[in-house]
């Protein structure tokens, strides 16, 4: 399996991320220009882990975003269906879990937080994952997802769909060691929804309070959420 389809099968998606795993985090810095190592530092900043917190990274991959995240004390867990994601990271010295987003392997009100950064959008049914990943945080813990998203400017749009995607495709492809796996990772941006679709969809799993922060030009972003605490109803914020 050299690449998945964009009916997103589990097995194929979990297959493709294991064919490209040794070279994933290397080809994400040269296709995003260095980007990531940005994004992936404003997010820990949304996400605010503090020492004493646990917090699930979930699609988490090599756990190069768990090692950020655990920096201020917080005991943070790398998720993923990818075995091979996670043994090239076992050098990071973090925990890490095999999972499914679907049928997370963790008993309820686990986690103070939940992350995910670029991996949502590989997952089978988003609002069924965003509903489970709901299940094991707290009363009153947080949400919070990085993902590509749409430029807000017109012409940037333009060009981000025209020139820069496909520049970046290409990057990853000579960087990777699964180059074809790039093209379902491309046509998986054009087809993930915008800022406010995406917003839309985590309200509608029952997360509150959810808003977003736009980066470099709407390419990426921040969407944050609060899970309703123990005694408010589960529509008061949304």
């Amino acid at each position: 399996m050299s690449r998945a389809s964009l009916d997103k099968d589990p097995r194929e998606v979990a297959a493709m991320f294991d064919g490209v795993a040794a070279g994933y985090d290397r080809a994400n810095s040269v296709m995003t220009f260095g980007f990531d190592r940005r994004w992936r530092i404003t997010t820990a900043r949304v996400l605010e882990a503090r020492r004493g917190e646990a917090v699930l990274d979930l699609a988490a991959g090599t756990g190069v975003s768990t090692k950020e995240y655990s920096r201020g004390g917080a005991y943070c867990v790398a998720a993923d269906f990818s075995l091979e994601m996670l043994r090239n990271g076992r050098q990071r010295g973090v925990p890490m879990v095999a999972a499914d987003a679907l049928r997370l392997p963790f008993a309820d009100e686990s986690f103070d937080a939940a992350t995910i950064s670029f991996g949502i959008r590989n997952f089978v049914d988003t609002k069924a994952a965003l509903t489970e990943i709901a299940r094991v945080v707290k009363p009153g813990g947080r949400l919070v997802i990085c993902e590509v998203s749409t430029p807000t400017f017109p012409p940037i749009r333009f060009l981000y769909r025209k020139v820069i995607l496909r520049a970046m495709t290409w990057l990853g492809r000579r960087a990777s060691s699964n180059p074809d796996a790039y093209g379902y990772l491309a046509e998986s941006m054009l087809t993930w929804p915008d800022q406010r679709a995406l917003g839309e969809i985590i309200a509608s799993a029952g997360w509150t309070k959810v808003e977003w922060l736009n980066l470099t030009f709407g390419v990426v972003a921040i969407h944050r959420a609060r899970k309703p605490a123990a005694d408010s109803s589960v529509n008061s914020d949304a």
